[in-house]
């Protein structure tokens, strides 16, 4: 009778360390280390210019000719670009209804040399689409 209630004890305990908790060993989304390509829009924390917001317009500002511009009007464009985990702009793109506008934009934003603040969720830095909108008033 022993040697019966050792055995089953045994065998219970190997049974019950050998569970696995459903979910919790294949979190393949959540693995940052892996998915190093993914660009995120909702982060933690959101990628920064170090020298803060205000300073990253007067340069843009400063770097925008507006002779480039072929308008009598009011423009708006959407200027997107991703944050790499260095701090590195990529992908720069703008989208709007004058090809000019957008192609001035681009270069004015490419222009500015500092690096960003990358990203962060979890403690890992992570590549981050960001959106500026712009619009500019020629009248």
């Amino acid at each position: 009778m022993k040697k019966l209630i050792i055995i089953s004890v045994l065998l219970f305990g190997y049974f019950i360390q050998a569970q696995e908790v459903a979910g919790t060993t294949d979190l393949e989304e959540l693995d940052l280390r892996k998915n190093k390509a993914d660009i995120y829009n909702a982060v933690e924390k959101p990628a920064y210019f170090p020298k803060g917001s205000l300073v990253f317009r007067q340069k843009f500002a400063k770097n925008f000719k507006e002779k480039n511009v072929m308008s009598k009007e009011t423009e708006k464009c959407e200027l997107t670009f991703v944050i790499e985990r260095d701090g590195t702009l990529t992908d720069i793109k703008a989208s709007g209804t004058n090809e000019s506008f957008n192609n001035e934009a681009i270069r004015a934003v490419s222009k500015i040399k500092y690096k960003w603040i990358p990203a962060e969720i979890d403690g890992y830095k992570v590549r981050y689409r960001f959106r500026l909108p712009l619009t500019i008033n020629f009248k």
